[in-house]
C-alpha cells in the first residue's frame, strides 16, 4: 500500500522548527512496499520517501497526484533502475527521482534555472531523505529550462531514462518540454520518457507536436498498476485522470 500522511510523532520537535522557519512547512511521508493480508504490516521489500511541502505559490512545493502514480510504476520496476541513468525535468518535490535514486539509480534533478528557490527546496527534498546533492554526490540538481539549449543541457551525461510527472500542465510549455526531451533523446539512442500527466482538458493534445519533433508516443495501461501489492490505482489519483506515457525517439527510415 502506499499511505500519505504528515510525519508521525517522532519527528514532532523537526516538524515544528521547520514550520517556524519555512512558513508552514509540512512534511510528507509516502511509503512503498507490500503489505500483509490483515493489512497491519508490510512484508518484502518497503521504501519511505518523505517530502516537505511549502504553502508558495507556483508549481514547485507541492506533490501533484500524478507523481505517486509514477514513483509506483518505477518501485513495480525498481530493481531495473540499478545504475540507470535518470533525469527528472520540472522535478518539483521530486518523488518519483528519490524514489529512483533510493532504489539504487543514477539520478539528476532538474527544474527551471529562473527559480532558485525551486532548486534549493529540490536540494531540502534529497537531504530530508539522506541523500547528498551534488556533483560526483548521491545526487545531482540542476537548473534546466524547457525550449533553452544552455549548458545544462549541453552537458548533459548518457542518459538511460528521462521522467516528468504532470508537467504537461500548460499548453504553452508543451512544445519547449517536447524539443527538450527530443534533443536529449537524439544524444541517447535507446532512451525513453516516461510521464505521467493529470487530465485537465479534454482539448488538449501533443499529437502534432509530437511529429514535429520526431517523437511517438504509446500510452501505458493503469489498469494494473501494484495490483499484486494491494493498490487502487483510483486512490492513487483520487479524483483525477491520470495517465502514464511512453515517448522514444521516431525510428529513423
Amino acid at each position: 500500500m502506499c499511505t500519505i500522511d504528515q510525519i508521525g510523532p517522532v519527528w514532532t520537535k523537526m516538524t515544528k522548527f521547520q514550520q517556524m522557519e519555512n512558513d508552514g512547512e509540512q512534511i510528507k511521508r509516502f511509503v512503498f512496499g507490500s503489505k500483509s493480508r490483515n493489512g497491519t504490516s508490510y512484508v518484502g521489500e518497503k521504501l519511505e520517501i518523505l517530502i516537505p511541502e511549502l504553502p508558495l505559490p507556483g508549481y514547485s512545493f507541492y506533490t501533484w497526484p500524478s507523481a505517486p502514480v509514477l514513483a509506483w510504476f518505477l518501485w513495480e520496476r525498481r530493481h531495473s533502475l540499478i545504475n540507470k541513468r535518470i533525469l527528472e525535468i520540472g522535478a518539483g518535490t521530486a518523488l518519483p527521482g528519490l524514489l529512483a535514486a533510493k532504489c539504487g539509480a543514477h539520478v539528476t534533478l532538474s527544474d527551471c534555472s529562473t527559480l532558485p528557490k525551486t532548486l534549493e527546496h529540490i536540494q531540502r527534498c534529497c537531504r530530508l531523505n539522506n541523500l547528498v546533492p551534488g556533483p560526483g554526490k548521491d545526487i545531482e540538481v540542476i537548473g534546466l529550462t524547457w525550449g533553452l539549449f544552455l549548458e545544462q543541457v549541453l552537458l548533459l551525461g548518457p542518459l538511460d531514462l528521462i521522467l516528468g510527472s504532470d508537467v504537461f500542465y500548460d499548453p504553452s510549455v508543451f512544445e519547449d518540454i517536447l524539443v527538450t526531451v527530443s534533443f536529449i533523446l537524439e544524444a541517447n539512442p535507446g532512451a525513453k520518457f516516461i510521464c505521467t500527466y493529470q487530465e485537465r482538458s479534454a482539448d488538449w493534445c501533443i499529437e502534432n507536436l509530437l511529429k514535429k519533433w520526431d517523437l511517438v508516443c504509446s500510452v501505458i495501461s493503469l489498469d494494473n498498476l501494484s495490483e499484486d501489492l494491494g493498490v487502487d490505482p483510483q486512490e492513487l489519483m483520487g479524483n483525477h485522470t491520470v495517465h502514464l506515457l511512453e515517448i522514444v525517439r521516431k525510428p529513423i527510415g
